[in-house]
């Protein structure tokens, strides 16, 4: 529309919007209404579809007096109906069979044809009165009305006209560019918005794919690890069998290198069995097909059977093992086994990393925590407490750094993972004991030990409290019962 191209926004949009989609019609209204104002000149904007979208549709005196006659309506008609089926590639004037006469010019942005805008109809400046097609019309009506009438209508001069299209080109071309450039901003924003949208589908599509090989894998490694755990224990418990029956003589009496042998043979069988154990546990727990069988029992009987079955190991390291019980039985409602295996794991890794001279020490309490969250105080004094049962194993031992407490729960994780480390282990026995306390519907933390050492603190859910008179027995005193074979608590950290 106007005089030179407007190559301010390039043309992001292959096919171009109706003018309807990018211009509020409101606006356009609004600006033909400023322009009548100032000239008086009806203006009307239509779309390529022939709609309008921007009217001021004001009809002369004039029009309307010829409209009274049936000859005048249908010329006036036929008239209308020519304007609005001409779409023009250049500014015309269409004249009207009165004498009037109406501009028409194109719409245009960036070579792109939105409508057109009529300006019309208006009086030329030389027009005196009405055409010879218009008298014949109109001979049925007063001709000194219909003369008086016309002399009504706004007259303007070409350059008038021209200055009317010229404006509403300049405020067209204004309205149009910023329209564009909100929708091609508005494309491009939304292009791009679809782009990564699909490209995150794309990338989480082949995370998910990924993840499921993970687990499939994960899951294939579990029960691979279970089914070769479980051929290695069975052999491996022969092995066991046959050299305590070495040991024990049957076999006929043994020279003392060969005895030596035999020990040896069954110290590292049992500790390789232990390792194996372990692995099957850990399998077990992954896949879903350990069982737990629950039964009342007291915290204290299973802590006092651990520290029983550790206390040789303790002394022969010179580490103070020691055993503070409350003079009142703590009953929950767990499997027994699983629990002590817990609890061996924990305090074997602590006399493992404690040092000669140093000590580990193990407490209980209750505790109580309130269920839910709300602040509010109706709430607080209605909220209900769930009672546990807090088993504490303090060690004096090397520490674990803050970094590394969540980390230690982790399957085969060592904090010392070089191959000089000092002290072996598969680190599954805390993966595992984690495992078993959440399943017992418990948590496992890891705190630290001013000045140094470790704190492993476990919460069990109590069945209920019980006060029982617990009689005092020196630690020292008991005889160490025979622990079933279970994980060693020889791989922590």
């Amino acid at each position: 529309m106007s005089d030179g191209p407007v190559t301010l926004v390039p043309a992001a949009i292959d096919a171009a919007l109706p003018i309807e989609e990018l211009v509020d019609r409101d606006l356009l209204d609004e600006l033909c209404q400023s322009l009548f104002a100032l000239f008086g000149i009806p203006i009307r904007l239509f779309s390529t579809g022939g709609s309008t979208y921007g009217v001021v549709a004001h009809e002369h005196e004039f029009c309307t007096f010829v409209n009274t006659s049936k000859d005048g309506r249908t010329q006036c008609r036929a008239t209308v109906d020519a304007v609005k089926a001409n779409s023009p590639p250049s500014a015309v004037v269409h004249p009207c069979f009165t004498g009037l006469a109406y501009h028409i010019e194109p719409v245009e942005y960036e070579a792109r044809v939105y409508g057109r805008v009529v300006i019309g109809p208006f009086a030329p400046a030389a027009l005196r009165e009405l055409t010879a097609e218009g008298r014949t019309a109109l001979a049925v009506l007063d001709g000194d009305k219909s003369a008086a009438l016309l002399a009504k209508v706004p007259r303007a001069k070409p350059e008038t006209v021209a200055r009317v299209a010229a404006h509403l080109r300049t405020a067209l071309d204004i309205i149009l560019f910023n329209a564009h450039k909100t929708a091609v901003t508005s494309s491009t924003h939304l292009m791009s918005v679809r782009e990564n949208f699909r490209e995150l589908t794309e990338k989480n599509e082949k995370l998910q794919a990924a993840y499921n090989q993970l687990k499939e894998a994960d899951r294939l490694k579990s029960s691979f690890l279970a089914t070769v755990s479980h051929e290695l224990k069975t052999p491996l418990t022969s092995i066991l069998g046959y050299s305590e029956m070495l040991s024990e003589g049957i076999a006929g009496p043994l020279a003392e290198e060969q005895a030596e042998f035999v020990r040896t043979i069954h110290e590292k069988g049992t500790h390789l069995l232990a390792m194996i154990t372990g692995l099957l546990d850990l399998s077990k727990l992954e896949i879903g097909t350990m069982r737990m069988r629950r039964e009342n029992a007291r915290i204290a009987d299973i802590l006092r059977d651990v520290c029983s079955t550790l206390v040789p190991h303790a002394k022969k390291k010179g580490v103070e093992l020691a055993f503070d019980c409350k003079e009142e039985a703590f009953a929950v409602r767990v499997d027994p086994v699983r629990l002590q295996q817990v609890f061996t794991n924990i305090v074997e890794n602590a006399v493992k990393f404690t040092e000669a001279g140093g000590s580990v020490r193990i407490t209980d309490r209750i505790v109580e925590e309130e269920d839910g969250t709300d602040d509010e105080i109706g709430f607080a004094i209605m909220a209900s407490k769930t009672s546990y049962v807090e088993i504490r194993v303090a060690d004096t031992g090397v520490g674990i750094p803050e970094t590394e407490r969540d980390r230690v729960f982790d399957a085969f994780y060592q904090v010392d993972s070089s191959s000089t480390r000092e002290h072996g282990g598969t680190g599954l026995g805390l993966a595992i004991a984690k495992r078993v306390v959440l399943a017992h519907g418990g948590s496992i933390a890891i705190e630290g030990n001013t000045p140094r050492g470790t704190v492993f603190v476990v919460r069990i859910p109590s069945a209920e409290t019980v006060r029982a008179s617990i009689p005092t027995v020196s630690l020292f005193e008991e005889s160490s019962p025979l622990f079933d074979e279970t994980a060693s608590g020889s791989d922590r950290r």
